[in-house]
């Protein structure tokens, strides 16, 4: 399956997604807004786990780029916290949830629709940070998402990224959820690349298609971009069985540097 047939899946299915009431695609409440407008306020970039506030810095007129980062949650709460903020995101459904928020709390957003991989829309240097939390699963490939990333950043402009551990891949996940680990996959897999049949039953349940990605392009390819790792944490998805046994995300803090 091509790339651009999957991209094409992946945005219908985000769609779907936030007809269903996914979890990621419910908005935040207006309470939310208004303590991010005091200065109470926490985004994730994984599952659980908060960002750390200092990995941002002074939010106040900072150009923010939420990339892959649609469905009214993290987008609104940093334009709450005085920044100015672009959300770009493939699914327009979850674009949708943004201007719902920005409408009902009186926030200023710019919502784009486009792919993570192709910024072409942005001129270079335009942001002083982006936001990109765990979405780069349903992307057919990401070396370009983080030399866009560079381009688009300032000399000094930092990237949060979230992404999840390969390892998660190598199971059988039907024998899984009756409680059997079995080794299944080698990596890096994408279940695009799965028998039409088992792809059709995939997307009929969870309405994407995911890929694993290796850690060498997950974190090597931030490297090989041009920026410099400057932290990074592990997290968990409680949902899954396999947390008990290993973390299952990764978040990064990366810097453009200044000359």
């Amino acid at each position: 399956m091509d790339a651009d047939r999957v991209r094409e899946i992946n945005r219908e299915g985000w769609n779907r997604l936030v007809a269903k009431g996914d979890v990621w695609t419910i908005p935040v409440s207006s309470e939310v807004i208004r303590r991010a407008r005091e200065g109470d306020w926490s985004v994730v970039l994984t599952p659980t786990k908060a960002v750390p506030p200092d990995w941002f810095g002074d939010l106040l007129d900072k150009d923010v780029l939420c990339l892959a980062s649609g469905g009214g949650q993290q987008g609104p709460v940093l334009a709450a916290a005085g920044a100015r903020v672009t959300v770009f995101d493939a699914s327009p459904a979850q674009l949708g949830q943004d201007r719902l928020v920005a409408a009902r709390d009186g926030l200023q957003m710019e919502l784009i629709e486009g792919f993570m991989h192709d910024l072409s829309v942005f001129d270079d240097q335009r942001f002083d940070l982006i936001f990109h939390p765990v979405s780069n699963i349903f992307a057919p490939e990401i070396l370009p998402v983080w030399r866009e990333c560079f381009r688009v950043l300032r000399p000094g402009g930092v990237l949060l990224a979230g992404f999840m551990n390969p390892t998660m891949f190598i199971f059988d996940y039907a024998k899984m959820e009756a409680g059997v680990f079995e080794v299944a996959h080698p990596l890096p897999c994408s279940d695009a690349d799965l028998p039409q049949e088992e792809i059709d039953l995939m997307l009929a349940q969870e309405h994407t298609l995911a890929f694993s990605h290796s850690l060498e392009d997950q974190i090597g390819g931030q490297l090989s971009a041009g920026l410099h790792l400057t932290h990074m944490f592990e997290d968990n998805h409680p949902a899954s069985p396999l947390s008990a046994y290993f973390p299952l995300a990764i978040a990064t803090r990366a810097v453009k540097p200044r000359t």
